[in-house]
């Protein structure tokens, strides 16, 4: 969730990030740190409410004069329209900007308080409120825009006279109206501003992203056969007129190019597919796969670090690993990249127009020549010439009568078991 309000920040062309972690989240400083350095993170020790939590990013923002956004890390999905709305009511006279959202059930939330002319005149905790005031329906998601120099001047002026003996952001509205500013609130969505704080409310917010992307996916013009049935990743890019059937899950890195079919049951991840290409159904695509234009990949069909050329088949049972496949080949069922020992990976190299057999073991490294063949059944060692057919299995015996002796001999000793 971080990573996302870190986004919208990088989005938002911020001039300077700046993450605010508590003692207790050793793990999220860490990442912080790693991902944007250590000028980026200011430590809240110990935890005294919103406004002292900004307030320790006050030492990282010396000397920055410009606006500040304040964003939560427990509020995931709000967007980049939304936030720049703050951002304008800033630069058209507004000191301090409020984000509010219209709530269908208000309940505990706070409450905008504004006059007849828009302005807003204070944020009121829902057990303060009286009784007009909670039939307000306009809440406060705790997002604030301010110029910075403003902003640390107001929060030095919030004390932590209330029942929790904590520093509140919202005080900065009420201290800002009494100096004669300017606030307003700008409006988001109820959906945008969902407060994150239980695995629950986790699986809502992730319902509420999924549904919006497969909304834009459709208005794209992706068909989506059971639109309620795929999810998405946070980074997959389908062109218009990709065809996706009922249960399909995408990982991170994916992108899907024109005309290609996504059938149903499949996982795919870290892969690029071609236009035309036919994956499924219950086909798993993994990280490295480069599935060329009218590729099929069938079912119970793996790939992993596979570059597929142009027109390749693999339509059943068969795992390509590590692999390099020309064009117009055909993968028969049961084929196996063998390409671990244990310690390393090896790499498979297959031509153009080649027909791998059914039940084929290719043991890593090795190489399939152009227009060459394997037979059915073959484990395969050694380098296959252009055009050769390879095979290894052993002869074939066959002994007359014997089935039919073992079916009598079979069925006569079943026979005096039940009696």
């Amino acid at each position: 969730m971080l990573d996302w309000v870190i986004d919208l920040a990088k989005n938002l062309d911020c001039e300077k990030i700046i993450v605010v972690t508590g003692a207790h989240n050793q793990d999220a400083t860490a990442k912080v740190i790693a991902q944007l350095g250590e000028a980026a993170h200011a430590l809240q020790d110990p935890p005294l409410g919103t406004g002292h939590a900004v307030l320790c990013a006050k030492t990282a923002l010396a000397g920055f004069d410009g606006n500040v956004i304040v964003l939560y890390a427990d509020t995931p999905l709000i967007t980049h329209e939304t936030a720049s709305l703050a951002f304008q009511a800033l630069e058209n006279g507004a000191s301090v900007a409020v984000l509010g959202f219209e709530a269908k059930e208000a309940g505990s939330y706070g409450r905008l308080i504004e006059n007849q002319n828009g302005d807003l005149l204070e944020i009121i905790e829902a057990k303060e409120a009286s009784a007009g005031q909670l039939a307000i329906n306009l809440c406060n998601s705790g997002v604030m825009a301010a110029n910075s120099a403003n902003l640390f001047a107001l929060l030095d002026n919030v004390t932590d006279d209330n029942a929790k003996g904590e520093y509140y952001l919202t005080d900065v509205v009420g201290l800002a109206v009494k100096s004669g500013q300017k606030c307003v609130a700008v409006r988001g969505s109820e959906t945008e501003v969902l407060g994150v704080n239980s695995r629950i409310e986790l699986s809502v917010a992730e319902q509420v992203w999924q549904q919006k992307r497969r909304e834009e996916a459709m208005l794209a013009g992706v068909t989506l056969v059971a639109p309620e049935t795929v999810f998405f990743a946070f980074d997959t890019v389908i062109e218009n007129d990709v065809t996706v059937e009922p249960i399909v899950v995408f990982g991170s890195g994916v992108t899907i190019a024109s005309g290609a079919h996504i059938k149903a049951f499949s996982h795919i991840e870290g892969a690029n597919i071609a236009r035309g290409a036919i994956i499924g159904p219950f086909a798993r695509l993994r990280a490295g796969s480069e599935i060329g234009e009218g590729v099929h990949i069938g079912n119970f069909v793996e790939t992993k670090n596979a570059k597929l050329a142009n027109g390749v088949k693999a339509n059943h049972l068969t795992y390509l690993g590590d692999v390099t496949i020309g064009k117009n080949t055909n993968i028969g069922a049961g084929t196996i990249t063998c390409n671990y020992d244990g310690y390393f990976k090896y790499q498979t190299k297959i031509g153009e127009n080649v027909l791998i057999g059914s039940d084929t073991m290719l043991v890593a490294p090795v190489a399939i020549g152009d227009f060459a063949m394997t037979g059915s059944g073959s484990t395969i060692t050694k380098d296959v010439p252009n055009g050769a057919l390879s095979l290894e299995r052993g002869p074939q015996k066959t002994i007359e009568n014997w089935a039919t002796k073992f079916h009598e001999k079979s069925a006569k000793a079943k026979a005096e078991a039940r009696k």
